[in-house]
């Protein structure tokens, strides 16, 4: 016989320990960082209030019980709900991913960091009104960045070596995880409460990828990053109790995170926690599209152009060869019917084929009546993918992070453009400086959707001047996007 399990606890798990000294202790010194951010929570909120026109997402927003009153409860911005911060939280999050317009992440995992905002501006929001209410200082919209930068932080590194994807997991997990760390910490737990929550987080079942991929793509992956996060202020209320924690949760044997789900593999980590995945962060200006087309459809918007000069059209292409990058084949290269916006949007020959028709790609070119043009299916019929090894190996290099795409149009008297080649999207940090511009008038018009104009103007001109916008209670900030 063996010998008996050690029921001797364990000292927590480095990983654990590592995310709860970062939230707790980590001061972020580079202006940079928080200049980026005041940029990504600009976006991200715009790209929640574009949401707002699709009853697909709204059908979801409000309190689970109707008629339930919160006092002092999170608001969702652009609604007149106010919930508890664990409702607001997904609320804002689905709000947030609906379109999949929000920013991004590439490395051996994907994901869109600014999901967290969910859970970061709900819990600031509750916080605030409650200590308005007690007679106490709110907490400013700088602790809300402060708190972005770190989410994107624990998600943006874990995500760099290690892929959840190729063992069949969503990368929402690190959603949950990094929300967790940072709510935990907007909610005053101490360090091993801190670690408590994380165990519960990574000791969850985690999200499979099946609504992300053929032939089950849907519309639960524009919620499930809500979902995430909300489930993080769920834990991270849960262990503000006192509630326990499993210290091993990601190393005990047989029964621990790594032999369940990561076929018995630790984490790697190329980088420790600062403010490198905030400062570098991929931002969707141009186009709702995921990410990994976003340079595609930059090309095929310039094909576009050429073919009107030359009095071509689509029904002129004979053939569309796409060099591309491994993970861009791997999510999006698709053949087949696609049955909604969902599938239509993980689909680059779709992605390419309405610039190529139309000279736009907007959110409603994925919906049915759009999608039911006979020229966008036969023109996808004609387009290929093929990985080019070297846009492969700049897309996981550390100092390049691009995100190539190369389309070559042939046509059917035998002629052929030149190959149009775009290696980074106009949202890289190699295009700030050209990025920025773009990504102020994109809020712009969001906000011009959601709010009349003097509404609208005023949180402009907030979010445009950043020590303005740092100082200003989170609570008050809220209440200027009310409808």
């Amino acid at each position: 016989m063996g010998g008996h399990i050690s029921n001797v606890r364990p000292k927590p798990d480095k990983v654990l320990v590592d995310i709860a000294d970062y939230v707790l202790k980590y001061k972020i010194k580079r202006a940079e960082a928080y200049d980026t951010a005041r940029y990504c929570l600009m976006d991200t909120l715009g790209c929640g209030f574009e949401a707002l026109e699709y009853p697909a997402c709204t059908k979801l927003l409000g309190p689970i019980v109707q008629g339930t009153v919160v006092p002092n409860g999170a608001r969702v911005p652009g609604t007149q709900f106010q919930l508890d911060p664990v409702k607001a939280a997904f609320d804002i999050g689905a709000m947030i991913r609906w379109l999949d317009f929000n920013d991004t992440w590439l490395a051996a995992e994907w994901g869109h960091p600014s999901d967290n905002l969910g859970g970061i501006l709900a819990t600031a929001d509750w916080l605030s009104r409650n200590a308005v209410a007690a007679g106490k200082k709110p907490l400013t919209v700088h602790h809300v960045l402060t708190a972005m930068i770190k989410a994107h932080e624990i998600q943006g590194c874990i995500a760099l070596e290690n892929s959840f994807n190729k063992v069949g997991l969503d990368h929402v997990v690190l959603v949950k995880v990094a929300s967790t760390a940072v709510v935990a910490q907007m909610l005053g737990l101490s360090r091993d409460e801190i670690i408590n929550a994380l165990s519960h987080a990574w000791l969850d079942g985690q999200s499979l990828r099946t609504y992300r991929h053929a032939p089950n793509t849907g519309s639960r992956k524009s919620w499930a990053a809500g979902d995430a996060t909300s489930r993080a202020v769920r834990l991270a209320l849960i262990a503000k109790t006192g509630e326990m924690g499993y210290p091993s949760v990601l190393t005990a044997k047989t029964w621990g995170f790594y032999d369940v789900l990561f076929k018995g593999n630790e984490f790697k980590f190329q980088r420790p926690y600062g403010s490198y995945v905030m400062e570098n962060v991929l931002f969707k200006i141009s186009f709702p599209a995921e990410f990994h087309s976003q340079t595609a459809v930059e090309a095929a918007m310039q094909i576009h152009g050429e073919m009107k000069k030359l009095g071509k059209t689509d029904a002129d292409i004979k053939r569309i060869t796409i060099r591309t990058h491994e993970a861009c084949i791997r999510i999006i290269d698709k053949k087949g019917p696609l049955s909604n916006p969902a599938d239509r949007d993980h689909c680059i020959q779709y992605m390419v084929a309405v610039p190529i028709i139309f000279g736009r790609l907007t959110a409603a070119d994925y919906e049915d009546d759009v999608a039911a043009d006979p020229r966008i299916d036969a023109l996808r019929d004609k387009i290929a993918c093929v990985e080019d090894k070297q846009f492969t190996k700049d897309y996981h290099d550390p100092e390049k992070r691009s995100i190539a795409n190369a389309l070559t149009v042939e046509f059917n008297d035998g002629k052929k453009l030149k190959e149009i080649v775009v290696e980074y999207p106009i949202g890289h940090k190699r295009r700030r400086k050209e990025g920025m511009p773009v990504l102020v008038e994109k809020f712009k018009t969001n906000l011009a959707r959601a709010f009349p104009p003097k509404q609208a103007n005023a949180l402009l001109e907030l979010c445009l001047d950043a020590k303005r916008l740092a100082v200003t209670p989170v609570n008050e900030f809220v209440d200027m996007m009310v409808i």
